[in-house]
């Protein structure tokens, strides 16, 4: 079955006198499916937004949709995240919402997100079934995961039935079965009569692509075959220098420990019977499908969960709830995860974002003395952000915002760090490099290490522990080969 061919004539794009995109011009002929790829900040979102007509661009594109199909002669993109507003038309979250039950009253249900799609309830429940997350139907969007979350997203996209389907970093987030079950619709689809058009690397090809576009700084530097492309690709090196000196040592003992802990809104149990020891210097993986409760537990730790006060939990040697603050608690920890980066503010720029790690607050608000200043700076060189530094998030693409809130996490240089899916959205170069760093703290310092990711590739060799979740309810593997899931 013939697809939609696309033409795209020398389309440049600038936003606030930058050009992001520079004469690009690409012929996507009838059964062509191409993935676009390309480091962090070379235009792969906004070449895609051109594309689905979501922004002004200069230059031709031309899309010949077929009338050989059932499918509508449109184009549907899923981008890498999604605004939604509650019962009440507002869209202002703030991050620990999600941990405060009496908020859910306020937003819609997965039930009733799909139901403004106004597709076939059949299909609904098919791809409800397939994505694993049938059983959330009912439950408010702002207590889905951020992999369910994704979830929704795609299956609010694939009920479009459109003749051009644009996934934006569509296997980010998702776990193992997710993912298999992506590439089987993808293929399926293009089977079908849809054309695909992927951004994503090369560990995410689905069979049907036959063709890549390699971005770099805006401008289109090659258009093959998937084939040739993959022949000739040349992985790139992490960076092995400019690392701030990581020898500092922590006197604490027991930095995290959980008895029975139990998490529960409404009738639904996230958590139950959580018995975990994490002592100083531990490396672990916290592994588990998407809506397994990864990111509540996580909560319990970095103190965003309110429930943490009615469960018996130790962090730092000292019993929760016994006089500490939540900012007494924050300082000893590092944090980053795709919730946190979803709502922090865009406005400040890189050095302002990093430094704000001191504080452990969204934005800036105090000044910083001599030595935290020093060691902002000291992190953007060894980020390589020097380039950046007073560009505001809100103009960097979505990987180089990630790179900059993980400079975040490290500047203080904690007793723990709490990394949850901190590769996510970055290219493969910088996952590289950052893995090296994560390995290189472990090495030299007593730091501990709680991991969250779904890819084995993703995860430092110095992670030896694995607190696996199903369905809430813990298993421990001590001294295990990691394997993601």
């Amino acid at each position: 079955m013939s697809t939609p061919s696309i033409i795209l004539q020398n389309i440049s794009v600038q936003q606030y006198g930058k050009s992001l995109l520079q004469g690009i011009s690409l012929n996507i002929e009838s059964n062509q499916h191409i993935a676009i790829t390309g480091h962090s900040g070379s235009g792969k979102t906004i070449l895609a937004k051109a594309i689905a007509q979501q922004i002004f661009y200069k230059g031709n594109i031309e899309i010949h949709f077929t009338d050989q199909t059932h499918l509508q002669p449109k184009v549907a993109m899923a981008s890498h995240s999604e605004a939604w507003k509650s019962l009440s038309n507002i869209s202002d979250f703030y991050y620990q919402q999600r941990f405060n039950s009496c908020d859910a009253e306020d937003a819609i249900t997965v039930q009733e997100s799909l139901n403004k799609v106004h597709a076939d309830k059949t299909k609904i429940e098919k791809l409800l079934d397939t994505f694993n997350i049938k059983h959330r139907i009912n439950t408010p969007l702002i207590q889905l995961s951020n992999g369910e979350q994704k979830k929704l997203q795609l299956i609010k996209t694939l009920l479009q039935e459109a003749q051009v389907l644009i996934l934006d970093n569509a296997f980010t987030g998702l776990d193992i079965e997710a993912r298999k079950a992506l590439h089987h619709i993808i293929n399926t689809k293009a089977v079908q009569g849809t054309t695909i058009i992927l951004i994503t690397d090369d560990k995410e090809l689905p069979e049907c692509i036959t063709h890549i576009a390699e971005l770099k700084e805006g401008q289109l530097i090659s258009f093959e075959w998937k084939e040739n492309f993959i022949a000739s690709y040349q992985h790139p090196s992490s960076f092995s220098k400019n690392i701030p000196s990581t020898k500092i040592s922590f006197s604490f003992n027991t930095i995290i420990e959980m008895k029975k802990v139990q998490v529960q809104y409404g009738d639904k149990i996230i958590l139950q019977n959580i018995d975990w020891k994490v002592n100083c210097g531990e490396c672990w993986l916290v592994k588990g499908h998407n809506g397994a409760g990864k990111s509540t537990l996580l909560s319990l730790i970095t103190a965003d969960n309110p429930q943490a006060y009615s469960n018996e939990i130790y962090l730092f040697d000292q019993r929760r709830g016994k006089g500490e603050s939540i900012w007494d608690i924050k300082q000893k920890i590092g944090f980053v995860s795709p919730e946190l980066h979803k709502y922090f503010d865009t406005g400040i720029t890189t050095e302002q974002a990093i430094a704000s790690g001191f504080f452990d607050t969204m934005g800036l608000y105090k000044k910083l003395n001599a030595q935290q200043q020093k060691a902002v700076n000291d992190w953007i060189n060894c980020f390589e952000l020097t380039a950046l530094k007073n560009t505001p998030l809100s103009f960097l693409s979505a990987g180089q915002q990630r790179w900059v809130l993980l400079a975040r996490a490290l500047v203080k240089q904690p007793p723990l760090l709490v990394l949850d899916e901190p590769c996510q959205g970055l290219d493969e170069q910088h996952t590289a490099s950052f893995i090296q760093l994560i390995d290189a703290i472990a090495h030299q310092t007593n730091t501990t290490i709680i991991y969250v990711s779904h890819y084995t590739n993703e995860i430092p060799t110095c992670i030896d522990k694995i607190l696996r979740l199903e369905n809430g309810i813990q298993t421990i593997h001590q001294n295990s080969k990691t394997k993601a899931a």
